[in-house]
């Protein structure tokens, strides 16, 4: 039988992991410095970068095209700065939604609503022909 003291201290596991599983940390660095890819938009996967505000997401990057007539591309890290949740775009509004929480970010990565309080990292974006690439 587990005597109080036992008790205490089980109960302190259970919360302590409920905690952690619940409240992700942050990432305070906005996304990562090392990125660099590219997307064939001849490829099935990639189609929807070949409308307006559609996106897709690859190696902890949204791409998002922002102008198909234009060929006009964003690309940010998908992590919210708040608590790490992947973010969406917003083609309606034209920028990006964190559903978690309710940031929002613009198409430069700033926040324009929190509660997220820094800016998603943006990446360059260079298209050759059928080829985006994607990098730091």
């Amino acid at each position: 039988m587990l005597g109080t003291a036992g008790i205490a201290v089980c109960a302190g596991c259970v919360l302590e992991s409920c905690t952690a599983s619940e409240s992700p940390a942050p990432n305070k660095s906005g996304g990562s410095t090392n990125v660099d890819f590219t997307l064939d938009l001849t490829q099935s996967a990639n189609a929807p970068l070949l409308t307006d505000g559609g996106f897709v997401y690859k190696s902890g990057v949204i791409v998002v095209c922002l102008n198909a007539a234009t060929d006009t591309f964003t690309a940010l890290s998908q992590t919210c700065t708040h608590q790490g949740t992947t973010i969406g775009f917003d083609a309606s509004n034209g920028n990006f939604l964190c559903s978690n929480h309710g940031s929002r970010f613009s198409t430069a990565g700033t926040v324009l609503n929190g509660p997220a309080t820094i800016s998603l990292r943006k990446y360059n974006t260079s298209l050759n022909g059928d080829l985006l690439r994607v990098f730091s």
